[in-house]
């Protein structure tokens, strides 16, 4: 056995089944092992591509996904996916080739110092030196991946060592690791404190974000909320914590969230801000979020709690520990008047929108596709107005709703898609993208077709990078700059080259009809949805 083999070895230890990667002379001996090995490879048309389609399949599975890819630019190309990954704490395990270790630090060809590039990116980073280290490395990576705050960890591997032999083949059942010790538990004493403030609370709310997600804690949060009357209110990245229709949800917060709630947020006394960063797309304003209220900051990272607002009581751990131990304890509380209140905001408060006859309205086709798609489904939202337009519009009822929240990373969906449906064969999986975001990636309609991963892709066509037009229009008085996304290529034309049924909307008229016919086969289509170039998401 050699250290590519003791690699392959791990990934089946750990029940990897797929590598999303591009392979280069310095991962070589990573990609022949593999050929040995039942876990699927899947060649991605560019190596960004592989850590987004990585972080869909860890998104649905709940455990990291893989990607490996050559050294040098195949390092470079993939920081982008791995800095994705970061922002929303999604595990991810990158492994990248390494030129011979005899000549790192010397400028040969392809070298790139990978190690030293992602350090701002990673939960933590290998630089392999030794065969015999790769099970302990490879166990500690999956272990510090998926425990505390998920993130990524970048293996980087010289040639020299994925073919040097190992002696034998060890892997440890178990990790403990002297610097790493993750809190899961939430404190007592905290908890204790948490439960007298919801008693005398009179306006309390949860702000639920992409950690209950993480943590898999949707069910303890929905019973919490369910059981005490809470209202509860998500960031982006919380979106499906809650179902949509659910009575006790009130929306999205944030720039581009609901204003009823962010206006519940603001006049709460009681607020629970739950696997959240209060980063500056949630809450513009700190302060009023600690204005006459008791803020509760829950966090499974220390070090998020108190970073951009102090809290009145934190509480460190694990939300789906957290909200057990909050529904074993039985207290009583009650709000009626504030939930009447509440009601009646997002009844008044709700947006009032004026779409174009002449084109496709996005919210209107996002509401329609929602109660078309099957409950389960999996809806990936890109970034741009169509993410916005999908945040506030996509009704999620037993599925999941995926996008890139703290990087706002363009061309996410199409790949993070793919993962997605590789790691759910059974459930429906829709890409919705902009004009702009689908070019980012439109490569991958290659990996589609070559590995039969059929999703669902939706282009909303504006002929314009609409995000930044809408900024340029309120910031700038309409004085565009390099917005214009002319020289677009013909979609039908485009899914013919990659065989793919391709169906358009111009307008509303049968836009029922078309959806029916877009999501009726388990197979790729392309839709695209000629959209209004002047339309705004506020």
């Amino acid at each position: 056995m050699n250290g590519a083999d003791a690699i392959i070895k791990c990934l089946e230890k750990e029940g990897v089944e797929v590598v999303f990667g591009y392979p280069g002379v310095a991962i070589c001996p990573f990609y022949n092992s593999i050929l040995d090995s039942e876990i699927r490879t899947v060649l991605i048309r560019t190596e960004q591509n592989a850590a987004h389609a990585a972080s869909g399949m860890a998104r649905v599975t709940g455990r990291p996904g893989v990607c490996a890819v050559t050294s040098g630019p195949g390092a470079t190309n993939v920081i982008t996916g791995i800095a994705t990954a970061f922002a929303d704490s999604i595990p991810l395990i990158c492994i990248t080739g390494q030129v011979n270790s005899e000549l790192l630090g010397s400028d040969v060809f392809q070298e790139a110092d990978i190690t030293g590039a992602v350090e701002s990116f990673v939960k933590y980073s290998y630089l392999v030196k030794k065969a015999e280290d790769i099970p302990r490395i490879m166990k500690e990576a999956f272990h510090i991946a998926n425990t505390g705050r998920k993130g990524p960890v970048l293996i980087d591997v010289p040639i020299d060592i994925q073919n040097a032999s190992l002696g034998k083949f060890e892997y440890p059942e178990e990790i403990s690791m002297r610097t790493y010790k993750p809190t899961v538990k939430g404190n007592t004493v905290q908890i204790k404190k948490v439960i007298k403030e919801l008693e005398k609370a009179k306006r309390p709310i949860i702000c639920a974000g992409g950690g209950v997600l993480l943590s898999d804690a949707q069910h303890e949060l929905r019973s919490f909320a369910d059981k005490h009357r809470i209202p509860v209110v998500t960031t982006m990245m919380g979106i499906g914590v809650m179902p949509t229709e659910d009575p006790f949800y009130f929306g999205m917060v944030g720039n581009n969230g609901k204003p009823y709630a962010n206006r519940a947020m603001n006049e709460s006394d009681l607020l629970i801000m739950v696997g959240a960063r209060v980063a500056d797309r949630a809450v513009s304003q700190p302060d009023l979020i600690t204005e006459n209220k008791v803020l509760v900051h829950i966090d499974v990272d220390p070090a998020e709690i108190g970073k951009n607002v102090g809290p009145t009581i934190p509480l460190v751990g694990d939300a789906k520990h957290i909200f057990d131990d909050l529904n074993a304890e039985e207290f009583s509380c009650s709000h009626e008047e504030w939930i009447d209140t509440l009601n009646e905001y997002r009844k008044t408060m709700a947006p009032k929108r004026k779409p174009n006859p002449d084109f496709v309205d996005p919210a209107e086709l996002i509401r329609l596709l929602s109660l078309k798609m099957k409950e389960d489904s999996i809806y990936v939202a890109d970034v741009g107005q169509n993410q916005i337009w999908s945040c506030g519009y996509h009704i999620v009822r037993k599925g999941m709703f995926l996008t890139s929240g703290g990087m706002g990373t363009m061309g996410y969906s199409i790949p993070a898609a793919m993962g997605a449906k590789l790691a759910a064969k059974d459930r429906q999986v829709v890409a919705v993208c902009g004009d702009g975001s689908f070019q980012m990636s439109m490569m991958e309609l290659a990996t589609m077709r070559q590995h039969d991963i059929p999703v669902k892709i939706i282009v909303l066509k504006n002929n314009y990078l609409g995000m930044v037009r809408e900024y340029q229009h309120y910031t700038y008085k309409d004085h565009y700059s390099v917005v214009d996304l002319s020289g677009s290529p013909d979609l039908e034309k485009l899914s013919a080259a990659y065989d793919l049924p391709f169906l358009r909307l111009s307008d509303m008229e049968n836009v029922e009809g078309v959806l029916d016919e877009f999501l009726k086969e388990d197979r790729s289509v392309l839709l695209e949805c000629l959209i209004d170039p002047y339309d705004l998401v506020k």
